[in-house]
């Protein structure tokens, strides 16, 4: 499957290659972060970014396609991560597949034991870029 084209803000950038450079880079997260870095179509201001993508901070709601199960997840830094809470990090597997994504697209997401699941974003709840809150 190809990957769906992503959107990035460059202020997420910024932070997340920043965060990339304080971490030993053969950690499999760092990988497929700066791979999804990599492969951007669009870099946008955080002003600019439109509300149907996930950025650092959106909570989002998604499906798992062959369960119908719903996840309400918040996508974050590594140091606020919570699985309990749905604070997903950046570096988790769902995490860096999830940025940069608009309500629609899918994503294969790599599940315990080998299996892929398939996630489709339903809803950007929130996006602290699109609502001015840049510091968090």
């Amino acid at each position: 499957m190809t990957a769906p084209s992503i959107t990035l803000t460059r202020l997420d950038v910024q932070r997340l290659e920043r965060l990339i450079d304080s971490l030993d880079d053969t950690l499999p997260g760092v990988i497929a972060l700066q791979t999804e870095l990599d492969r951007a179509d669009t870099l946008v201001g955080h002003d600019e970014v439109p509300a149907d993508v996930v950025t650092m901070n959106s909570r989002v709601h998604c499906r798992e396609e062959s369960s119908g199960k719903d996840y309400h997840l918040t996508l974050v830094y590594p140091k606020d991560a919570n699985a309990d809470e749905g604070r997903i990090s950046i570096l988790a597997p769902v995490g860096s597949a999830l940025l940069g994504l608009k309500v629609g697209q899918h994503i294969d997401w790599p599940a315990p034991g080998g299996k892929t699941l398939k996630l489709t974003l339903l809803e950007v709840e929130s996006q602290p870029a699109n609502g001015g809150d840049y510091n968090v």
